[in-house]
C-alpha cells in the first residue's frame, strides 16, 4: 500500500537505516536557498538516517532548539507527502 509508513520502511530496508526521528519542527526550503546558505556557512548538517528516496533532511540550530529543514520540496501533492514522511517520523 502506498503509505508514508510503507515508503519509510522500505527505504530504511533497502538503505539499511534504522528508524530515526526527526527535529519537533521542520521547515521546507522549496527553492533550497536557506538550506544552501547554511550549509554554505557551516550550519547545517545532513540528518544521518533520513530514509526519503528523494529528499535530504538537513539539521540547523536555532536559539538552542534543533531544526530540520528539506529544501527544492516543490509542488503540493509532493510537499504533502514529505510532510506525511515527517510527521511519520516523529
Amino acid at each position: 500500500m502506498f503509505t508514508p509508513q510503507n515508503l519509510l520502511r522500505e527505504a530504511r530496508r533497502q538503505k539499511r537505516l534504522p528508524e530515526c526521528r526527526v527535529p519537533a519542527i521542520c521547515v521546507f526550503d522549496p527553492d533550497g536557498d536557506l538550506v544552501d546558505s547554511l550549509h554554505a556557512t557551516g550550519c547545517a548538517r545532513r540528518h544521518p538516517t533520513w530514509a526519503c528516496y528523494h529528499t535530504v533532511l538537513d539539521i540547523f540550530v536555532q536559539d538552542k532548539i534543533e531544526d530540520g529543514i528539506v529544501g527544492r520540496v516543490v509542488g503540493a501533492p509532493f510537499a504533502v507527502l514529505v510532510a506525511e514522511e515527517l510527521f511519520t517520523s516523529r
